[in-house]
Order: structure tokens, then sequence, then C-alpha cells
């Protein structure tokens, strides 16, 4: 029997490459665990880790051992109670251990537990989920460019001419168009030598070297005719544009907080607010999240102040959508930022408001955006916000809207508005 043993040193990253290998090969086990987890928690607890149990069945591997037969006694190390022929009795309750069941053949398996990090546990949870329509972030699509150098072009404007470039092309053009003549001329002049030096003058000798030094003369006339530099020898530095990818968001929360928006409605926002945050923090380096309630009258605050405080009175949401739309103008150009919003209101508004809310966002506000999500925390009928954003939703692409009634639809509401989109 060959036994191989690996002495290498252990590297630094070799337990991180070992995790990857072990999630990949039991994925579809730990998924179905995230998946029980997601049920059981909430949203506000979905920023942590997760401790997933696997069950030993499931990690059985194929091994290679002696076939039965023969009798063997062994004293393993450690053991203070046992010797050789001692019989052990069964444990208790058929075996039962930390993550299994009981079992009436006195024969149990432990499960295998390990902890999720957050990455891991929001890496699987947002697996089967994509931003809609990522105009500026997929580099295909960007319309912002930067100018690069790609090389040289045979034609161009002369402020962009490369004068190192044109110069080098012009004298490896001399030197192929004059190198046969030259040596031509070495040739020539070599052969004049020999029958100037002979002792003896012919007439044909004579006509030879007056052939010869006509010859050479013609060739460096040729030679000397070769332009120095030549519009073919001209090279332009060449320049494209390539997409420049942009990697700030900004994520505009808008929240009905009057007094038919209950304490149970706000938690339901707040925690859509959180899960939309979580979900656009996986895919922008940077995010800018600017808070916006509204009741009669829409004011920017502070996270603490849009979640915990409390407001009475009427409802007017164009209110809120002009501070957005302010706000948009002021310090977040459509050129450098992806706009993001998410509102959320129980559909109470004031019937002569409604109307004004779809003017303005179909005049200023989708034509900036990359996605509006509306959601509407009420199981009852909607009244005219819902149908003038229905308006809005069959005109423009990047803008959904869905009904949530209790917390539980939460999670159903948000995947299928940010599910993959089939190109």
């Amino acid at each position: 029997m060959t036994q191989v043993i690996d002495r290498r040193l252990n590297g630094r990253n070799k337990s991180a490459v070992n995790r990857q290998r072990f999630l990949r090969r039991f994925r579809s086990q730990i998924k179905r665990a995230v998946g029980e987890a997601i049920s059981g928690r909430s949203i506000i607890d979905i920023d942590s880790g997760e401790k997933i149990n696997i069950p030993t069945r499931d990690m059985s591997e194929p091994t290679f051992q002696h076939a039965g037969g023969g009798r063997r006694e062994a004293v393993h190390p450690g053991n203070r109670e046992f010797v050789p022929g001692d019989k052990v009795k069964r444990p208790p309750n058929g075996g039962e251990g930390p993550g299994g069941k009981a079992s009436n053949s006195g024969e149990g398996e432990d499960e295998f537990a390990f902890q999720l990090s957050r990455e891991e546990f929001l890496e699987l949870f947002f697996e089967d989920l994509a931003l809609p329509d990522l105009v500026k972030t997929q580099l295909a699509m960007l319309t912002d460019f930067n100018t690069v150098r790609a090389g040289y072009s045979s034609d161009g404007v002369p402020a962009n001419i490369n004068v190192v470039r044109s110069l080098r092309g012009a004298l490896a053009r001399r030197m192929a168009l004059r190198g046969p003549h030259i040596r031509r001329v070495h040739e020539a002049e070599a052969e004049l030598e020999t029958l100037q030096a002979a002792p003896s003058e012919d007439e044909d000798s004579a006509a030879r070297r007056a052939t010869l030094e006509e010859e050479i003369q013609q060739l460096r006339r040729r030679i000397e005719s070769i332009p120095f530099i030549d519009t073919f020898d001209l090279r332009y530095n060449h320049r494209i544009k390539q997409p420049k990818p942009t990697t700030q968001a900004v994520m505009f929360c808008l929240m009905d907080v009057s007094g038919s928006m209950d304490q149970q409605r706000k938690d339901i926002a707040k925690r859509f607010f959180i899960l939309l945050y979580l979900f656009l923090k996986r895919n922008y380096e940077r995010i800018d999240v600017v808070f916006i309630r509204h009741h009669t009258v829409a004011k920017e605050v502070s996270e603490e102040e849009f979640f915990h405080s409390r407001e009475t009175g009427g409802t007017v949401v164009s209110s809120a959508l002009e501070v957005m739309r302010d706000i948009m103008r002021e310090r977040y150009p459509t050129a450098d930022w992806n706009i993001y919003a998410a509102q959320a209101s129980d559909g109470d508004n004031w019937d002569n408001d409604s109307p004004k809310c779809h003017d303005l966002l179909a005049a200023s506000i989708m034509p900036a955006l990359q996605y509006f999500a509306y959601v509407e925390i009420t199981p009852d009928h909607h009244q005219s916000l819902w149908q003038e954003y229905e308006n809005i939703a069959a005109n423009y692409r990047n803008f959904a809207m869905q009904q949530i009634d209790s917390a539980t639809d939460i999670y159903p509401v948000f995947r299928d508005l940010f599910r993959k989109q089939d190109t």
C-alpha cells in the first residue's frame, strides 16, 4: 500500500480557498438552508450571517477500505477505561447526536454545522436578483466616455502629428528606397577603380569607364531626389472613446408619515428600504441615501427622524416629489450618478394632488431615474394615487409598483420588482 503525505506549508489563504470550494460543492444544500432561514428572520437582521446545518448523509464521500472478515484488536490513544476484549455498550436513546434524530435501530448521525458570514449570506440571497436596465453600469451601453490613446493613424489634423513616429517612418522609407541604389553605386565605383588602375587602356575600357561614371551620377541624382519626409510618412496620434463606468448611486427614500400611516405600516416600509439599500450596496462602490418624509409638507431628514419621528395630518404626495426633484438638480447630476427612488405609502392623497404627481414624475423625475419602485401598504382598495401611477408604469419601463398587505409580502414583492429581465 502506498501512502502520500503532503508536507507543503499551508498558504496564507488556504483556509479561504477551501471554504469557497466547500460552498461550491454544497451550494444546493446551503441555498435551501438560506431560504428556510430567510422565511424565519426579520429583514432588519438580514445584514448578519447565518448558521447552516447540513445532514451528514449529504456530505458522505466514497472511501477505500479493507474488505470484511478477519479479527482485529486495537486500543485507541487516550483510552483509560477499556482493554482489549471489552465490549462497549450502545449509547442510550439509539445514539442521538446534537443534530441528529433518535433511531429505533440504535444508530444515529450528527449534522455538520458551520457559520455563513454576512457577505456569503447576502451573496446567496441576492444570487437570483439583478438590477434592471443598468444602462450606466454596463460598459457596452454607457453614455459617458473617456478619451484614451489607441496607437497611430495615417490621417488626422496637424495638431495631432506625432513627430518622432513620423521621422522614424521617413527614415525607414529612405533606407528602403536608397539601399539598392547605394549598393549599385558601391559596385560601380569599385569596378571603375579597377579599370583606372589598369596599366593599359583600350577603347573598350574607356567606353566602360564612361558608362560607369554616367551610371554613378544618375544613381546619386536618384538618391538625392528621394524626399527627406513625405506625406506618406506622417503619423497622427489616434484617440478613441472608451466607456466610463459609473460606480456611484443615490437612493431616494420617500415615505408618507401622515396620520393614516400607523406604526405597523411604517415598520413594513422601513424593512423594504433596508432591503433595497442592501441590494444596491452590492452593485455600487458608493451609495448616498436621501430620506424624504412628507405629510402635507415634505422635507429632507436624517435616518433617525425618517424612521422614528411621528406626524399627524393629511397627505400631499407631490410635496415629496418636488423636494426630490430639487435635490436631484442641485446635488446629483445624471451624468455622474445612477439615481434610484423608492416610495412607500398607504395610497392616501388629496384627489386634486394625484394629477400633479403624475406631471412631476413624467416631466422631471422619470427621465433622469434608473428605477422607481412604489409600494402601497394597504389591504384595501386603491385610491387616486394608484391610478395615476398606473399611467406612469404604462409609459416608463423603469417604473414598478406593487401592493403589500403585511410584512410577509415584502420578500415576494421585492423579488418581483427587481427580478432578472431577459435582454
